[in-house]
């Protein structure tokens, strides 16, 4: 074969490789599209969407295809991806662990809720049972039978004895138109009811002088007219006021007694601006005194008085409290206990399971296995123990009790909390995973200047708490763990977190010496 053969044949072969390729891959480029998609969307045909969602981000669903109102189409959401959402929003802690954290849980209950609302009081006079004895004539005292405050006196006991101008003429009077009246038998009817006329006038002038019957009828009896007239006790009771003093001048209304029935006394108690709600008049109330710590008396709310004390932010209300033997003293102070509530059942949660922020309350609910749920909760009445809530959990469900506030320690609570209120399946899907959001609790700095392991608690010396709005102060705060204390001496500069627990107790989280 010659040279040019030779190249002729190498050219026609090179030729029909390259259209050989060609063709091949030109067969592959349109069969491969055609089989993409069908393999692509065989899953999505068999699956069946849970819901439809906005598609804009909005909390809206839809259990059908729709359009919002920009004529977009509602983005279906399928069983895996809201699993996805679900498992996002839960924490996740090994069985190991939760026993080590010490978790409890105890399930939301229907329960009659009985608060019981305390203060404290100081006992007092009943004003109703106040007595003044203040004469309404002039005179002097001549002799005094109640001589001491303090001393008990019964109705009709003589207190003293006056001598009054006044008093002596008018029994005069009277002793005339009793002598008139008999020396007038003779004479006509018209002089008889004259005499006896002013007979009865002289007597009633001594009886709206509080002159007693018993001294009237040995008046009546012929005695004649005595110099003094002794003045007796109205009530029984206690001499609680003496200005009276033997020798002195006394003018018409001058107090001279002052005396009272102790037989049952007042309690005067202060409530909280926020209790006073609770508190109805008729509610009975349990009364404990210092002087008889073994004693309980009882008595029942008899009004509520209708101002507020501005300074303390109390206010006042009156109970009825029997005194039997009169052990009670005026003035003892008291500790009031008042029962409130009803029988209505409220589904309640014990008030440990609730972490209050100051911006929202959150329980952890069990949904399973060493998973746990962050929820926000809207709470309602509160007892001594429990409290209501009216949104987030439902009967039956196990809320933890105990070592809620370490599971933030878990790593997952911020993320949980991140995610309240934020619906969007496919975002929280398709996007990052959630930064962490604040601790639920509150923040501040200052000084340990002791603890107490005994009790599980810490004093300290602490700045400001903006979230709060506390000043700074000294206080005592319950600890969590007191391991959280370790390596940190008394007079150290701290950093700590803290939430409440509960109304009024607070309970340390975390606690770390700042770095020098």
């Amino acid at each position: 074969m010659t040279p040019a053969l030779k190249i002729v044949a190498v050219v026609v072969l090179l030729g029909a490789a390259l259209a050989a390729g060609y063709w091949w891959g030109a067969r592959d480029a349109t069969q491969t599209p055609a089989g993409e998609p069908a393999a692509a969307t065989m899953p999505e045909a068999r699956k069946k969407p849970l819901y439809y969602r906005n598609p804009m981000g909005l909390p809206d669903t839809s259990p059908v295809p729709k359009k919002d109102p920009m004529g977009m189409d509602y983005i279906p959401v399928y069983e895996d991806e809201a699993q996805a959402a679900t498992d996002a929003s839960q924490i996740r802690i090994t069985a190991e662990r939760v026993q080590k954290l010490g978790v409890r849980t105890e399930p939301a209950a229907m329960r009659a809720m009985t608060r019981r609302v305390r203060a404290v009081g100081t006992l007092a006079v009943d004003e109703r049972r106040i007595t003044t004895v203040a004469p309404k004539f002039e005179g002097w005292i001549e002799r005094l039978h109640v001589n001491t405050t303090g001393e008990a006196v019964a109705a009709g006991a003589p207190l003293m004895d006056v001598y009054s101008p006044e008093l002596v003429t008018a029994q005069q009077e009277y002793l005339i138109a009793a002598k008139g009246v008999d020396s007038a038998r003779d004479a006509g009817p018209e002089i008889q009811a004259s005499m006896r006329r002013l007979m009865a006038g002289a007597l009633e002038r001594l009886r709206n002088w509080d002159i007693s019957e018993r001294e009237l009828i040995e008046l009546e009896r012929g005695s004649g007219a005595r110099r003094t007239l002794t003045l007796r006790s109205p009530v029984s009771g206690v001499v609680v006021e003496k200005p009276a003093l033997k020798g002195m001048r006394f003018m018409p209304g001058e107090p001279l007694y002052q005396i009272s029935d102790l037989s049952s006394l007042w309690v005067l108690a202060d409530i909280f601006e926020q209790d006073l709600g609770m508190v109805q008049p008729g509610q009975p109330a349990r009364i404990t005194v210092d002087a008889f710590p073994d004693k309980v008396f009882h008595g029942r709310v008899a009004f509520l008085y209708p101002t507020l004390a501005p300074e303390t932010r109390t206010g006042k209300l009156r109970i009825e409290l029997a005194n039997p033997g009169g052990v009670l003293k005026p003035a003892m102070y008291a500790t009031v206990e008042i029962a409130s509530g009803g029988q209505r059942p409220r589904l309640a949660v014990p008030a440990s399971a609730v972490l209050d922020s100051g911006l929202r309350r959150i329980v952890f609910v069990q949904v399973g296995e060493g998973r746990f749920e962050a929820r926000e909760v809207k709470l309602g009445m509160r007892a001594d123990e429990y409290v209501e809530v009216l949104e987030g959990v439902e009967a039956g469900e196990p809320v933890v009790v105990a070592a809620n506030f370490l599971i933030d320690a878990e790593s997952n609570l911020r993320a949980a909390i991140a995610s309240l209120g934020t619906p969007s399946v496919s975002g929280a899907a398709a996007g990052p995973a959630p930064k962490p959001g604040p601790s639920v609790g509150h923040r501040g700095d200052g000084t340990l200047d002791a603890i107490d392991a005994k009790a599980s608690s810490a004093t300290i010396t602490h700045g400001p708490i903006p979230s709060l709005k506390w000043p700074g102060m000294t206080m005592d705060f319950a600890l969590a763990n007191t391991s959280l204390a370790a390596g940190i001496a008394p007079g150290a500069a701290i950093e700590f977190e803290f939430v409440e627990r509960k109304p009024g107790e607070y309970v340390i989280t975390s606690l770390k010496a700042k770095r020098a």
